[in-house]
């Protein structure tokens, strides 16, 4: 069964950084990363793309250029975000998803169970 298990959420203050991770945990499969993002749904609003890396290339929503790195370790199975100078309206619950390629079921879309982060003085 294919999971994607986030962690790194938590409170910080105004300007502070966290990192969020999000591991694909596909037991004793091989596994292709084909697309991996960051999406985020704030109370009272729709969910929206934060980042978004795939072989074509990476893109921000425009709100977090400058501040926000995806990145991946496909080894480790493992997607981030690095989120810097982070704002009050960063706040939001924060959802990996991930299209997946395995060798038994093929390429599927996954999402996380999502991680609260909250900018706050």
């Amino acid at each position: 069964q294919v999971q994607l298990v986030e962690s790194g959420g938590g409170l910080v203050p105004p300007g502070g950084s966290l990192r969020l991770s999000c591991s694909c945990v596909v037991p004793g499969s091989t596994l292709i990363i084909n697309i991996a993002a960051w999406y985020r749904q704030a109370p009272g609003k729709e969910r929206e793309l934060v980042a978004r890396t795939s072989r074509l290339g990476t893109n921000y929503t425009d709100s977090v250029k400058g501040r926000f790195t995806i990145s991946r370790d496909n080894a480790k199975r493992t997607v981030y975000l690095q989120m810097n100078s982070l704002k009050p309206e960063d706040t939001a619950v924060y959802y990996c998803y991930a299209n997946l390629w395995t060798a038994s079921l093929g390429s599927r879309d996954y999402w996380g169970q999502g991680t609260q982060v909250t900018v706050s003085s």
